[in-house]
């Protein structure tokens, strides 16, 4: 950030209407629907595995917004230090390295999403802008800290080397920020909504979501402080937002989506500021942004359901130590996220037994059916086995499929429907699902699709397996003995006569 003298005044702040915002809800409806749907999504998730404002999920979402909010100023912070000061707040016990600026940034964020019903005021902001800078200097340069900036240079934004700068925005002098920033806080109060959630007072037609992001281009156009500008106006996101949400536990970043669209940001936030006073299409943005962040949030509770499912297994349930030590660091690597798979040497390292033993608690795990072991000999990998993970390896081959009447030839679909529509086709009355308990099944292939088996049991009776829980994919007319152990079907195919298959 640089201060030079620009005679240029397309800014909001000059329209007539400031500092009037306004924005058309027909015209952002449906943004700002989305947004409430996968917000409404995120939050039935969270609740069906219990998240809590201690959980990992909680934990990274709060580190993220920290780290992020600073890496859209060009700051990288220390994950280890981000992630230790966010334990430490939380009231959690954390042995990592500290820093006072660093401590100084989560003190803002958590003040502003926890402490949301007090009063965001000028004292509030100050010592919001006074923790962000602790030392009295933003780098070696000393800045006005703990007060509005005062100085007689206009507030510029600029890029570019000495010479050749390109003044991005020109902020009101500073002599008139006081009374803009008294018009600001009094309008973020009078429309605070309600703890049921509709506006606590004037505006009865404002949207929560429209408010926040309102909230953050009126700021950031105001630009009060001589540093951290950026960092407070997405505080003051948050609290908006935790205001309107009525949120307990952080599940997303919005920071985090605003850094990776952050020339987006960047631009949006420039064209609102150089616009007149209606700021639909800001708004629009903004909304397309939360729906991300809340996107990526959803995705991460999907891993973190995936991983209880997991660990919920009963095949998991007498796992020693080592095992788990192994299965968790393969499930936190995500899907194809550990390089190269897991083999033996790469076992010994990080649990330091011998080959023998690494061999043998491989093997024990597949037997499991936790791993699913791909390739021979020394090329030999082991990946976690969740379901719908593919970890990057070509998929299954299909099937083969007989000509004939009683077999069934994918229908387009990847349910059970239409292995079900199948087998009772073929005069099958009771069809049970395996899976569900330990059993051992026996029979021909009658049926099969890309993603299920219809295997008959005679008398009637017919069973469909999941292939995704076999040890292998079926032949097509095979008899084949199944046995069921802890959700996984292990496959023997035997003779026609070995067997009275078809009792």
């Amino acid at each position: 950030m640089m201060w030079l003298m620009t005679n240029s005044s397309p800014w909001i702040w000059r329209r007539p209407n400031w500092p009037h915002l306004t924005y058309s809800a027909g015209d952002a409806a449906a943004d700002l629907a989305e947004t409430y749907r996968m917000h409404g999504v995120l939050e039935g998730k969270a609740a069906a595995i219990g998240l809590g404002a201690t959980s990992q999920v909680a934990l990274d979402a709060m580190a993220d917004e920290v780290m992020a909010t600073a890496a859209i100023e060009g700051e990288q912070l220390s994950a280890d230090v981000v992630r230790s000061s966010v334990m430490r707040r939380l009231g959690l016990a954390a042995s990592g390295p500290t820093n006072r600026h660093v401590d100084g940034l989560v003190d803002v964020i958590n003040d502003a999403t926890t402490a949301i019903d007090q009063a965001l005021d000028e004292d509030r902001l100050c010592r919001w802008q006074s923790a962000l800078f602790p030392g009295g200097t933003s780098g070696i340069q000393r800045i006005a800290v703990g007060r509005y900036r005062d100085h007689d240079d206009p507030m510029q934004i600029v890029s570019g080397l000495p010479g050749q700068e390109v003044v991005h925005y020109v902020a009101p002098a500073s002599k008139d920020v006081p009374t803009q920033m008294a018009h600001f806080l009094q309008w973020f109060a009078d429309s605070k909504p309600a703890r049921n959630g509709a506006p606590a007072s004037k505006d009865k037609t404002l949207d929560g979501l429209a408010r926040a992001a309102i909230a953050h281009v009126w700021f950031e156009s105001i630009h009060p402080f001589e540093d951290g500008n950026g960092r407070i106006g997405r505080a003051i996101v948050d609290m908006a937002l935790g205001q309107h949400f009525r949120q307990p536990v952080r599940l997303y970043s919005l920071s985090r989506q605003l850094k990776t669209a952050r020339s987006g940001y960047y631009d949006a936030l420039n064209q609102a500021q150089r616009g007149d006073t209606d700021v639909t299409q800001w708004v629009r943005w903004f909304a397309g942004q939360c729906t991300a962040a809340c996107i990526v949030a959803s995705q991460v509770i999907d891993q973190a359901i995936e991983k209880k499912r997991f660990w919920d297994q009963d095949r998991a349930a007498d796992l020693n130590n080592r095992h788990r030590k192994v299965l968790q660091r393969l499930l936190d690597a995500g899907d194809g996220g550990f390089e190269g798979g897991l083999n033996a040497e790469k076992f010994i390292k990080m649990t330091g037994v011998s080959k023998a033993t690494a061999t043998r608690d491989l093997g024990d795990l597949v037997d499991r059916g936790l791993l699913r072991k791909q390739g021979e000999g020394k090329a030999v990998r082991y990946y976690v086995d969740v379901p719908g993970w593919s970890h990057g390896l070509p998929s299954a081959p299909a099937p083969e499929v007989a000509d004939s009447p009683e077999l069934l030839v994918d229908d387009g679909t990847r349910s059970d429907a239409g292995m079900r529509r199948a087998l009772e086709a073929l005069g099958f009355i009771d069809i049970e699902y395996s899976g569900t308990r330990d059993h051992q099944y026996f029979g021909p292939v009658k049926a099969i699709s890309a993603s299920h088996v219809g295997q008959g049991l005679g008398r009637g009776k017919a069973v469909i397996h999941d292939l995704r829980t076999l040890s292998a994919v079926p032949r097509v007319g095979a008899n084949l003995e199944v046995h069921f152990r802890s959700g996984r079907g292990t496959v023997i195919e035997v003779g026609p006569h070995e067997r009275d298959l078809q009792r």
